[in-house]
């Protein structure tokens, strides 16, 4: 009886769309408690402090920094896993297999930043935000991808994958380096002194768990005393994580990959949006997108993306760097590079890093990464829709 009630639902978190609806249910929920009576509880119990440990030896955080600050670190460090899995055995193991989408996500990084710097240049203290439209939402834009299911090529899936899972990798290294806050040498000291007790436990060999996550805990702790952003603990935490060398050995990586990927894409991304995503919308008309944070970050994603991604990537593939996916072509291709537009819940968290100490253009930001998100879906979706009806021979 219980596993007929449960069937849809094993059969609806099976399904490669299934995390993105989540993501875009989670959102409109958002939406809809931020512009209605109860908006004042949704933004109360996001703001509320909760104590683990005791004062004296304990975490006291709110709410949203709970989520933003140590749910997105396992985000960030299944990301990794998998970043090091293509580059171990999978689609990025060759270089012909990997220049593609690295090239691309360069040229989709590079050219939104470019444009969100020429709209805020007369205005510099918004310059801060110019990572805000470099990045790429991997479970949203895999989603709408998938919805066309077989009529899009593997090889198309697998490039999207891996230029998201790049672009992710550069937002990391964005926050390292651009977003983190004053340093404290101490800490900083005994941050990379636990990363390098973990790369040695590594080399010895071991491979349960349990000592990389005890390790990885005091990781934690010393990155987001140290001044850097604390979700940088798990990314360190998981360059370190063991992989099989050969086919038949076991891999802890693999087993930490299939254990927190559905957790991380219908728990943990989903939370990040409800809790990131609500934005009143009280009082907004075209001017405010107008404003320049907003246009900014809407010609970003929606302009720059597609522009930086197509362009690097077809003079690659022309002067011969790197192969065109197979059974492809350039229509498609676009499709999917109007798709990486979709920054959602990574451009909302890039831009809670830009402006953390400028709240009064939060809501600017969420308003720029929500149109610009939404708009980079539909024309996508439709482009690939139409482009995947009949065959192309451009």
């Amino acid at each position: 009886m219980i596993r007929y009630i449960t069937a849809p639902f094993r059969w609806f978190f099976k399904l490669e769309a299934a995390s993105g609806l989540v993501l875009l249910i989670a959102a409109t929920i958002a939406l809809i408690l931020s512009n209605s009576d109860l908006s004042g509880h949704y933004f109360g119990i996001l703001k509320t402090h909760i104590l683990i440990g005791t004062q004296n030896f304990g975490l006291d955080l709110s709410v949203l920094h709970w989520i933003n600050d140590v749910l997105m670190c396992v985000f960030f460090f299944v990301v990794t896993l998998e970043i090091k899995r293509e580059f171990i055995h999978g689609e990025l193991s060759r270089p012909k297999q990997a220049a593609l989408p690295i090239i691309g996500a360069i040229g989709g990084m590079a050219v939104p930043a470019i444009i969100y710097v020429i709209i805020n240049f007369e205005t510099g203290n918004t310059l801060r935000g110019w990572a805000i439209p470099s990045a790429t939402d991997i479970a949203f834009s895999i989603g709408v991808l998938s919805l066309l299911g077989k009529r899009v090529p593997v090889s198309l899936k697998v490039f999207l994958l891996a230029l998201a899972i790049i672009d992710d990798l550069g937002a990391i290294i964005i926050i390292a380096f651009f977003y983190s806050t004053e340093l404290q040498y101490m800490y900083l000291i005994l941050m990379m002194g636990s990363f390098l007790t973990l790369l040695i436990i590594n080399k010895l060999g071991v491979k349960k768990f349990a000592p990389y996550l005890l390790i990885g805990l005091f990781l934690w702790d010393f990155t987001h005393e140290s001044g850097i952003h604390s979700t940088i603990s798990g990314v360190l935490l998981a360059l370190t994580i063991p992989h099989r060398v050969h086919e038949k050995d076991f891999s802890l990586l693999l087993k930490l990959e299939h254990i927190l990927s559905p957790y991380v894409a219908f728990g943990i991304m989903p939370l990040f949006a409800f809790a990131n995503a609500g934005v009143s919308l009280d009082g907004v008309s075209m001017n405010s997108l107008m404003a320049p944070v907003p246009l900014g970050i809407l010609c970003g994603l929606f302009f720059g993306k597609q522009i930086g991604v197509f362009l690097f990537s077809y003079l690659s593939v022309k002067f011969k760097f790197a192969e065109m996916p197979s059974n492809s072509n350039w229509l498609k291709f676009y499709g999917v590079g109007i798709l990486t537009g979709i920054g959602f819940t990574m451009s909302l968290f890039v831009g809670n890093l830009a402006f953390a100490e400028n709240n009064q253009y939060m809501d600017g930001v969420k308003i720029g990464v929500l149109s610009g998100s939404i708009l980079s879906a539909l024309i996508g979706y439709s482009l690939l829709s139409l482009a995947t009806k009949k065959k192309s021979v451009l």
